[in-house]
């Protein structure tokens, strides 16, 4: 593994905005890296970040099928009483999940190992799925890296199979907060994998959503809404006014991805899986044995984008991002290093669409901490 520069592309901002990339930039920062790349060995990305990936993904769904059924465990997640049964039923049911991505602390030199696993509401999958691999047929085309350099990526053919799993038999609509432009290109995206895979689609803004007569969920058209892909967080689906009418089997990812959903899996899985090469310790924040974890990681369970989350050095805090979460129930997990190079800090985020590894993004940020305006930067297999 390591990172290394080459020219940019003189055109990618025009080809960025030109198939919807418009969140290159983002609040007037940098998102999109075109001049820098990290390079893999094939073995590595087989044995170190491909096996890895689908092994945890393994372990999530095992403790899915363990705690379901598990009242007080569900309720350690902070899932509300008034909603276990949809979680139950919806796990029972066979609801049909899509894609995840677990982010993963790897330094080349060890067993790479997971840091939580963004199963609801992940986003970067466009820059991963598609600009990635154009910025790599481009590169190749223009002699900046050799003709056999390849991409783990897999993740555009792999939704399309995904999409093709559920029947075409009605309108699969897709909410988000259609004015937030990277929510909305992250959709659009995925939508598009949906009619390649014969769908009809219909997006809808996530706070446009009604309900009939019936309880049954309508678009601003009155179309009953039956199934839909929704870049909505679980956690607070359960706690909205319209809660009450949330059934099994509409919505994309299903109910039972709560579980997943939260950092309260992290000391779960631990607890099932104790000693696990690609785990790292982890309990709950009132857990005695979290003390011992000298150098570690304290986070909301709830916390998304880095937000609120902290790094313990020696018992203290050395470094903490601001946001929204934090009172909420807190996880601690030991602290991983993350590899390091040209003053970044990279974070591998690998993907899985069904039930498999279906391509790999990386992250980085000057700070330890993954946030919002973290880089997206490419990669190739090189070896």
């Amino acid at each position: 593994m390591r990172r290394f520069s080459l020219r940019e592309r003189a055109d990618w901002r025009e080809k960025a905005r030109s198939v919807g990339f418009g969140f290159h930039e983002m609040y007037g920062e940098p998102y999109w890296v075109d001049n820098a790349a990290y390079a893999f060995s094939m073995e590595e990305i087989e044995e170190q970040i491909e096996a890895p990936t689908e092994a945890l993904h393994e372990l999530c769904m095992a403790l899915v099928a363990d705690v379901v059924d598990d009242e007080a465990a569900l309720r350690r997640l902070a899932i509300p009483d008034a909603h276990i049964e949809l979680v139950r039923q919806s796990w029972h049911n066979g609801d049909r999940h899509l894609y995840g991505r677990f982010d993963l602390a790897y330094d080349g030199t060890g067993p790479a190992r997971m840091l939580e696993y963004n199963a609801d509401t992940p986003t970067s999958i466009f820059e991963a799925a598609y600009f990635q691999h154009n910025w790599l047929l481009d590169q190749v085309e223009a002699g900046a890296l050799p003709g056999a350099a390849d991409q783990f990526n897999l993740l555009q053919e792999s939704l399309v199979e995904a999409f093709a799993c559920f029947p075409p038999d009605r309108i699969f609509h897709f909410a988000c907060w259609t004015e937030n432009e990277e929510d909305r290109g992250t959709t659009a995206y995925l939508m598009d994998c949906a009619v390649q895979a014969g769908h009809r689609v219909e997006m809808v803004d996530i706070r446009a959503i009604g309900v009939d007569a019936e309880g049954r969920f309508t678009d601003p058209g009155e179309r009953t809404i039956d199934r839909c892909f929704k870049l909505y967080p679980w956690e607070d689906m359960l706690r909205e006014p319209f809660a009450p009418y949330l059934k099994p089997g509409v919505f994309v990812e299903p109910a039972w991805k709560s579980i997943l959903s939260n950092k309260g899996m992290l000391p779960l899985l631990w607890e099932k899986f104790p000693g696990h090469p690609n785990l790292l310790p982890a309990y709950f924040a009132d857990d005695p044995r979290a003390a011992d974890l000298v150098d570690a990681v304290s986070k909301p369970i709830f916390s998304r984008e880095g937000e609120n989350v902290a790094i313990l050095e020696g018992g203290k805090v050395a470094e903490e991002a601001p946001g929204v979460y934090g009172t909420e129930r807190r996880i601690i997990q030991a602290y991983a290093p993350l590899f390091t190079s040209d003053g970044q800090h990279a974070v591998l985020g690998s993907w899985v669409v069904g039930d498999r590894a279906a391509g790999l993004g990386i992250r980085e940020d000057h700070g330890r901490i993954t946030r919002n305006l973290s880089r997206f930067v490419p990669h190739i297999i090189d070896g």
